[in-house]
């Protein structure tokens, strides 16, 4: 099954970089989170319908025809600017970019309004509350407007993931317990008892 490709690439960049000062000309920040938006409900329909996604991207049907599909599809439902820059996209044979368009889109705007964007992965899904606690951390952390995107990740036995850009923290009882058996191949278990004692003493 075809899917949009969304790993950003300097072509994308070029694009996004365009669209981002249309879109801030148009209308300041206001029209730039407003254009986020809609690129990131597109983007949910072609992952949610493969259908939608492989007609975004196939080369089988011609531009032209795909454009008049296009704006009986997205008329009304997008903004003029979104609907006009998807048509040109199309026009130039790269929609199959269209997910990396849109995360370098993304990356421009967080990194424009100081926003840091964040993957958090615990094995059971978090509160509310849990979640504005995880957030205020990782502001105080990072000193920048966080935005925190929870997953669930089944495989995990407990703890936390983060994954900040390419960098990943983690946190993760298996990881905790991979280490440990580390230590213990390489301390032995006195060793490691020791250390175990320490943190429980600390407490």
């Amino acid at each position: 099954m075809a899917t949009i490709d969304a790993q950003p690439d300097a072509l994308a960049g070029v694009y996004a970089r365009a669209l981002m000062e249309l879109a801030e000309a148009k209308g300041g920040r206001e029209e730039i989170e407003s254009v986020l938006g809609q690129l990131e409900d597109l983007t949910e329909m072609a992952r949610a319908m493969p259908q939608f996604g492989e007609f975004m991207r196939s080369q089988a049907i011609p531009a032209s025809q795909r454009s008049a599909s296009l704006e009986k599809m997205l008329k009304g439902r997008v903004s003029d600017l979104v609907l006009r820059f998807i048509l040109v996209v199309n026009e130039k044979g790269r929609l199959g970019h269209f997910g990396a368009i849109v995360a370098s889109f993304d990356s421009l705007v967080q990194h424009k309004f100081g926003r840091v964007e964040v993957d958090v992965y615990t094995a059971s899904p978090v509160s509310p509350e849990e979640l504005r606690a995880i957030r205020e951390r990782l502001q105080q952390a990072i000193g920048r407007e966080t935005i925190v995107h929870p997953y669930t990740d089944n495989t995990m036995l407990g703890g936390v993931k983060i994954q900040i850009g390419d960098r990943l923290i983690d946190g993760s009882l298996a990881t905790q317990l991979r280490k440990m058996k580390d230590q213990l191949s390489t301390t032995g278990l006195g060793e490691l008892r020791s250390r175990v004692d320490r943190v429980v003493d600390d407490r």
